[in-house]
């Protein structure tokens, strides 16, 4: 089964609207046992195209997930790239900022975590936090020290939107192909998974008071998203606003973009050194 993408792609200069946006759309699976099947011969491809990608080595993937807490991010990446070579994937997680990266322009840490070419790099929250959760506590924006000139909003907001959609312009025609996934999770769905965690022993280590607190910020976080897929989905660097209220389904749908957009790049494995007489000679020898 292909499952058609197109519908979680957020076009190019449309203005985004997350309140009609799904959060759960039917099952893309018929049951338990055709989702593990669909989800294991996408691992096989990106397996099979991730080693085309390190041979081929013109091009780099960078993966950049987005979401509220409990969204499941963790639980994609896991899933969905459990069958690649480690050697050839990285994942960073983005917390607080340290003081050093403080003293820097906010695209600075993480360009220095972007994937080499024939790598994928994963990005479990991105530069893009800038736009979000900086947007809704103006507390950390007051701690990076900017010229006042440069941290008014909403003109900064703007501003840091087109720097970076610079950014992925000039990172994709470097070779660097980028993929973002909003996973679109319900705020009923979040306080289902937080009462999980909290009935699980070996998952309390996830919660924190702090989850509370941003989720009574909810409609701030949902605006700031709004605004920031809107303004930074492009035709070389598209956001997916992934609905995430089935895990199983997003697993599924994230793992098809990937999967087409290496297969788009029309890879080939680099020409052999030798001819066919003298891949007869070392044939030979190798048998004596």
């Amino acid at each position: 089964m292909t499952i058609d993408i197109e519908p979680y792609r957020v076009r190019p200069g449309s203005a985004l609207k997350l309140k009609t946006w799904p959060t759960t759309v039917a099952p893309l699976y018929r049951d338990e046992h055709d989702y593990k099947e669909q989800l294991a011969g996408h691992v096989n491809q990106l397996s099979e195209l991730q080693n085309l990608l390190y041979a081929h080595n013109r091009y780099a993937l960078l993966l950049i997930f987005q979401a509220m807490d409990a969204a499941g991010k963790d639980s994609i990446i896991k899933h969905v790239m459990s069958g690649v070579n480690p050697q050839g994937c990285q994942v960073f997680s983005f917390k607080h900022p340290s003081a050093q990266e403080l003293e820097h322009d906010f695209l600075w840490r993480t360009t220095q975590a972007l994937p080499e070419r024939g790598r994928i790099g994963i990005f479990n929250r991105s530069y893009y936090e800038e736009v979000l959760i900086v947007r809704v506590h103006p507390e950390i924006l007051a701690a990076q020290s900017l010229p006042k000139e440069a941290a008014r909003p909403p003109r900064l907001w703007t501003e840091r939107y087109d720097s970076i959609n610079g950014l992925e312009a000039h990172l994709h025609r470097s070779g660097t192909r980028i993929l973002k996934f909003f996973l679109h999770l319900s705020k009923e769905e979040q306080r289902q998974r937080f009462l999980a965690r909290l009935d699980t022993p070996s998952k309390h280590w996830k919660f924190s008071s702090a989850d509370l607190d941003e989720r009574e910020r909810w409609s701030d976080y949902m605006k700031a998203y709004q605004a920031c897929l809107s303004a930074t989905s492009t035709e070389h660097a598209p956001w997916y606003a992934v609905p995430a209220d089935d895990k199983r389904n997003a697993r599924l749908i994230v793992s098809q973009v990937i999967v087409e957009q290496l297969q788009a790049l029309k890879m080939s494995y680099p020409a052999p050194s030798f001819d066919a007489t003298e891949l007869k000679k070392i044939r030979a020898r190798l048998k004596a």
